[in-house]
């Protein structure tokens, strides 16, 4: 087993006060990651003998650094030991398809959910929403776990759920990803995953910048409490560590006619919209029923602690959250490329509309506050008894009758297939034609939000690597 090599300059003591990413440690690691990169392909190896030389440098400045940083992070000791090694290892075996197994078995961050407490994460790997080349990509990132988010953790359990802000990264994350995900590294084997983070600064900070100008275009006069969210990162920080602890544990909780991690089968784009939106009202009932009871006791005399306190105004902020994120952002983000998320920002709008809910009237929008929450529940109702109901369906049969779920909100694009009906020799044939014969464009934008996504777009497009200081 090698040993972590001796840094070119070691620290002195004094030197760490300084944060990691204000040293040359880090710099170095920056700049040889990056210059990596330009040299490996799409599986994460380095195919050409010619490089080699440099690709060994840069591996060289990535372990000496990754040395040098390590006194600042004592809780990761053993995962950046064996990151070394397996560094070590790549470039023994000829810079072939990475393989970061054991480094990343070592890498547990749910094992630390302390607020403020911080990572150096190196790994060969593809970032959602950004590159899928397995490249070498580096980043300094810290946890966001207020006391009531730990509090609230003990109800509504979620131990693989890791909540991240991000402080510096290479290019794999300049990009619209704001997760970390074990399974996107170069490995040998697929182990079972024990974490998954998302970085709710970048989740917050894209929020305030799209629904700001979102409200002004669309002269929605936001209630107080969320206007304040657009004024104060760490208010909206902790409010997406709420929506997101819940929608998490969400996929694997409820009447399941299907395996929740359904990303990874091949089936219709839309069901994956109902998926997602399914996670996310479920987190806006729960916030609702948190807000409710915990008023009810400041109603019946009761005195809440700070925790408490905190859970109720950030509960009341999730809704906004939910509702806001969805219209307003994920409607036009994206291609128009079977994108699940558009489609659930599209319907969610819709469905509001439709029950005059939400109203666009005098290019003026407007919202009637208090009949939100049911209406939105109301949605989530709709599709509990859609999965309700197709545990007694076959596979095809839910996949129809989700798309008339959707159908009845939702005008399909006029050259659907679907919309007219598939023909027999495809609803009589593999699963895989049902899929074949879904658009693109499945359902497209609407009027109103294709006016709105051209008035949007460089406000969307500034949203690219973003991060809560910005």
């Amino acid at each position: 087993m090698s040993a972590i090599r001796t840094a070119p300059r070691p620290l002195a003591d004094d030197d760490l006060r300084i944060p990691a990413e204000r040293t040359d440690a880090w710099a170095q690691l920056k700049e040889a990651a990056t210059a990596l990169q330009t040299v490996q392909v799409a599986d994460g190896s380095i195919p050409h003998p010619a490089d080699h030389a440099d690709a060994r440098s840069h591996v060289h400045t990535i372990t000496q650094a990754i040395t040098a940083l390590a006194p600042r992070f004592p809780h990761d000791a053993a995962y950046l030991r064996a990151l070394v090694e397996d560094f070590d290892r790549w470039e023994r075996d000829g810079f072939g398809v990475p393989d970061f197994l054991d480094s990343l078995a070592a890498f547990q961050p749910q094992r630390n959910r302390i607020d403020g407490i911080r990572h150096l994460v190196v790994f060969p790997m593809y970032t959602q929403n950004g590159s899928r080349e397995r490249h070498v990509e580096a980043l300094l990132v810290e946890a966001i776990w207020p006391e009531f988010i730990a509090r609230l953790e003990t109800e509504y359990t979620n131990r693989l759920f890791v909540s991240l802000r991000l402080i510096d990264f290479t290019a794999g994350y300049d990009t619209n990803s704001a997760v970390l995900f074990p399974e996107t590294v170069a490995m040998r084997e697929v182990p079972t995953f024990t974490w998954g983070a998302i970085f709710q600064d970048r989740e917050a900070a894209r929020y305030r910048r799209v629904v700001r100008a979102a409200a002004e275009i669309t002269q929605l006069d936001l209630p107080a409490d969320a206007a304040a969210m657009l004024d104060d990162q760490a208010l909206t920080e902790q409010t997406f560590v709420m929506w997101d602890l819940i929608h998490d544990r969400s996929h694997m909780r409820g009447d399941l006619p299907f395996d929740p991690f359904m990303i990874k089968q091949r089936m219709p784009y839309f069901l994956y919209s109902l998926e997602e939106l399914r996670c996310d009202l479920t987190a806006f009932r729960e916030c609702v029923a948190i807000s409710e009871h915990l008023t009810a006791r400041v109603t019946a005399g009761d005195t809440l602690d700070a925790a408490e306190e905190a859970m109720r105004t950030q509960a009341g902020l999730v809704q906004f959250a939910v509702l806001f994120d969805r219209i307003f952002r994920f409607a036009i983000t994206g291609s128009r490329v079977r994108n699940y998320d558009g489609l659930g920002g599209q319907l969610l709008f819709a469905w509001l509309h439709q029950r005059d809910v939400l109203h666009w009237t005098d290019t003026r929008l407007s919202i009637d506050w208090a009949d939100v929450a049911p209406a939105v529940i109301a949605l989530s109702d709709a599709i509990d008894d859609l999965y309700w109901r197709s545990i007694d369906r076959p596979k095809t049969a839910h996949w129809l009758a989700a798309y008339d779920l959707v159908r009845s909100v939702l005008t399909p694009h006029p050259a659907s297939r679907w919309s007219r009906g598939l023909p027999d020799e495809v609803l009589s044939g593999p699963p895989s034609g049902y899929t074949d014969a879904v658009l693109d464009d499945e359902f497209p934008l609407s009027m109103f939000y294709e006016a709105l996504e051209k008035k949007m777009r460089d406000v969307i497009a500034s949203t690219a690597g973003i991060r809560g200081s910005d």
